[in-house]
């Protein structure tokens, strides 16, 4: 299987703070923003690029604010 480099992009505004993608990510690339959104909630942040767009943070999020991209990294 070849290398993935993922990306990921969170709608803060409807992000309600539940932190479950947090923990479904394997490679810690999710934490919570100290900052609140409009609604009052701490939101999910991206905190660094280490995404291979496994989608497990995606497929977790109950209210499906996560949007998760994946291309295949070509070594030559």
């Amino acid at each position: 299987m070849g290398k993935f480099q993922g990306d990921i992009v969170i709608n803060t505004e409807r992000c309600k703070g539940c932190e479950v993608c947090v923990a479904a990510c394997p490679f810690s690339v999710i934490a919570m923003s100290k900052d609140v959104n409009g609604k009052g909630y701490h939101f999910a942040i991206k905190v660094n690029d280490e995404c291979t767009g496994c989608t497990n943070c995606g497929t977790v999020c109950p209210d499906g604010v996560i949007t998760v991209y994946r291309a295949k990294v070509t070594t030559e």
